[in-house]
């Protein structure tokens, strides 16, 4: 406790005086710095939207009030931190969550002929000539598990272009106009990294995977300034009614970068955004930038890629694919190019982070950073995004080179059933293996992937402490053993995400001198069952000592900077 006294004491003598607000009345939970569930009744926030102190039970606060805030014993929480998301669009022109909520929505289809009815009511809604793009179609939902194809597409939508993106991002279906324009016919050959699934006599059949998705996404006329803008104004709004009020937007393409730096320039950044430059364009900065806008903007990293995902059988495996012997994967880089690539962008400062699913390319990857940790220490935090399927031999590597694993836990009660089906049950142990990762000594951070899955933070705490879905399945977890306990999920949600985005002195926790960054939520997750816990739901938002969001408005509260 003198600690803490000592630490507010020293930010207020820092800076001028100023009118404080208390945030009182509530039942606040965080994690402390040794990893224990910390409660407290109150916070104290200066008018720059810093914490000054936190108030445990006995506690009263050591300055004047200027006004007061009843939270009226609702259970307040640091605000969440997703560590892997796509805020606006991602690597290859890809739809991100913001172009999503304006363009065709495929998320939760449960057929092909749900998928077409879609469409169809996207085409009418939105006549014209030109392309219709969407995303978030699953095949894996659907009962016959079928890739859709350009015939599928050519009945409802026959003349006008139209390419739509599997959930994961890695794999779209384009019909036969949108073929044509890009010139993809059957004498079209693979790219490196990508696949053109073929039928009869070679044909395309409308699916490509991985790089090969280049071949017609190039042809797709990019978003305008303004659908960019409203894209990112959509994204943030749905964001911070989620609970999340800092995201590591992962790919950050040049067209999103600008309009971050507008929408900041413009005072309507309301959440914070850590930036890792996509790998497959040109850089937007040489070098990362300084934190910009009050701490809501910095470009820190640089994301590349090592593989696909494992619904389109895009991962790169070290041993073939249970249920298709004919391949391993897809590997997008040779060893001497993952490390170039990676080692140029290191030696300009750039956090590194890498997206690597199959146990062959996280192998891979590790052997990168191993490499880059003797050249430039182990304190540049290296990421790894998904670490989904592990070799259990490669786990104990992540430590000693200083490698985070960035994971998502909702990508394991998706997943579970396929990834039994593509790797049969002898090669589960490394799958989602989140407790053996901390186990090992490596830093873990949470997320979602949105819009792969919704940015909804509580069904993955939830996932996270119990390997089920949120209706309770499978019974008992699905390999729960890899669960992990209350605590660490949520650290894995706050301190550990802003660790991994170099964002742990500003971010992650209520602490005097960080930004009073806080929900309110309407149940004391703490105590929940996990299905609980999934339905948990958002009162209020607030950045910066502000409220953003309300759930009573259903809107944005105040929005200055």
């Amino acid at each position: 406790m003198r600690k803490a006294l000592l630490a507010a004491l020293a930010v207020l003598l820092s800076s001028p005086a100023l009118a404080d607000t208390l945030i009182d009345n509530a039942r606040g939970i965080q994690v402390g710095p040794d990893g224990q569930l910390q409660r407290f009744r109150a916070l104290v926030v200066n008018d720059k939207g810093k914490v000054v102190q936190v108030l445990r039970d006995e506690q009263d606060a050591v300055m004047p009030i200027a006004r007061r805030v009843d939270v009226g014993g609702r259970t307040l929480l640091p605000g969440l931190i997703d560590a892997h998301g796509h805020v606006v669009d991602s690597p290859g022109g890809d739809m991100g969550l913001g172009l999503m909520i304006l363009q065709l929505d495929l998320n939760g289809t449960s057929s092909i002929a749900d998928l077409q009815k879609r469409l169809a009511a996207y085409a009418k809604a939105n006549p014209g000539t030109g392309w219709i793009v969407g995303r978030g179609w699953n095949q894996e939902l659907w009962p016959d598990k079928r890739f859709p194809t350009a015939a599928d597409l050519d009945a409802v939508v026959p003349g006008r272009p139209v390419m739509l993106a599997r959930v994961d991002g890695h794999a779209v279906i384009a019909n036969s106009a949108a073929l044509k324009t890009a010139g993809v016919t059957s004498a079209a050959r693979d790219p490196q990294g990508g696949k053109i699934e073929r039928g009869a006599k070679s044909e395309p059949t409308g699916l490509l995977v991985d790089n090969a998705i280049a071949l017609v996404a190039s042809h797709v006329p990019q978003p305008t300034t303004e659908m960019m803008d409203r894209g990112l104004e959509a994204a943030q709004e749905f964001l911070l009614s989620n609970g999340i009020t800092a995201v590591a937007d992962m790919g950050t393409a040049r067209s999103s970068w600008d309009a971050m730096q507008r929408l900041g320039a413009a005072g309507k950044l309301r959440m914070r955004i850590i930036a890792y430059a996509d790998g497959s364009q040109p850089l937007a900065n040489e070098r990362p930038t300084e934190w910009q806008y009050d701490d809501r903007l910095r470009m820190v990293g640089f994301k590349l890629y090592a593989d696909g995902a494992l619904g389109s059988r895009g991962a790169w495996l070290k041993l073939p694919y249970a249920d298709k012997p004919d391949t391993s994967g897809l590997q997008f880089l040779k060893n001497a190019e993952l490390l170039a690539k990676a080692d140029e962008a290191a030696s300009r400062g750039f956090q590194i982070a890498v997206h690597a699913i199959g146990d062959a390319a996280n192998a891979q990857v590790i052997s990168a950073y191993e490499q880059l940790s003797r050249n430039y220490g182990k304190d540049r935090r290296w990421r790894i995004e998904h670490f989904q399927i592990a070799d259990p031999a490669d786990i104990p590597r992540l430590a000693p080179a200083g490698i985070i694993a960035s994971m998502q836990p909702t990508h394991q009660t998706s997943d579970r059933l396929m990834a039994e089906k593509r790797l049969g049950p002898d090669r589960l142990r490394g799958a989602y293996a989140w407790q053996s990762v901390i186990k090992s000594g490596a830093r873990i951070a949470f997320g979602s992937d949105f819009p792969v899955e919704s940015p909804n933070p509580f069904p993955g705490l939830s996932a996270a402490v119990s390997r089920q879905d949120i209706n309770g399945q499978p019974q008992g977890g699905w390999i729960p053993e890899e669960r992990v306990s209350f605590e660490q999920a949520l650290s894995g949600f706050t301190r550990d995400a802003a660790y991994a985005g170099f964002a742990e002195q500003k971010i992650g926790a209520l602490e005097p001198g960080k930004w009073a960054d806080f929900i309110i939520v309407d149940r004391d997750i703490s105590a929940s069952d996990p299905q609980d816990l999934a339905r948990t739901q958002v009162l209020e938002t607030w950045v910066a000592g502000k409220k953003v969001w309300s759930r009573a408005s259903g809107e944005a509260g105040e929005r200055g900077k």
